[in-house]
């Protein structure tokens, strides 16, 4: 259970690209940190459905098929853009888009401030397309231009079961695994079911 009362504040984003050589599945690289979060913004997919009898609502199911986003960052640094969207990189150091890449999917990773308790998160299985790029002439004073990367979270099995995200609060029991947050893409661990 949460001890904040409010949370704000994004920070230390990361992205982990999916490492598909991995024997063990699903295994993602080393996080890398995305300096100059602006804004996170994941809208939920899925929809309800209702089955009435008896004149009520017998059964209410909802469809978790994840997420979909914005990522609004300072800047996406050339290497990380070529990976994530399947781009090149000349020998002049030209990122270079190619028309028919395949994006390579990867774990998001992100911390929000609390009151109390600052919160870290993941979104297991993203895959973002093209960055949006406003450019604009300078004028009195100078506003930062900003990388707007539209992504798709979608749901994926760990430990036999369809997961999309997680959250985590530094506790009494969880120092180690919070500590270690950023360092490998944290999978959960569930309690065997008796």
């Amino acid at each position: 259970m949460s001890a904040n009362k409010v949370t704000f504040g994004l920070e230390k984003v990361h992205i982990a690209f999916l490492d598909e050589t991995s024997p063990t599945q699903p295994a993602w690289k080393t996080p890398v940190a995305i300096p100059g979060a602006v804004r996170w913004t994941p809208t939920a997919v899925g929809e309800s459905s209702t089955f009435y009898a008896d004149n009520t609502a017998y059964f209410t199911v909802t469809a978790n098929n994840g997420y979909t986003g914005e990522l609004e960052l300072a800047n996406v640094p050339d290497a990380i853009l070529a990976e994530m969207l399947g781009w090149e990189i000349d020998a002049n150091g030209m990122i270079v888009e190619v028309s028919d890449a395949i994006p390579k999917p990867f774990a998001l990773l992100g911390q929000v401030l609390g009151d109390k308790r600052n919160r870290r998160f993941v979104y297991y299985h993203c895959v973002a397309s093209r960055p949006a790029k406003e450019r604009q002439t300078k004028a009195e004073s100078i506003t930062p231009n900003t990388d707007v990367l539209n992504l798709t979270i979608s749901p994926i099995e760990i430990d036999g079961k369809m997961i999309v995200r997680g959250e985590m609060e530094l506790s009494d029991t969880n120092q180690t695994a919070y500590n270690s947050f950023f360092s490998a893409v944290y999978t959960p661990s569930f309690t065997p079911e008796v």
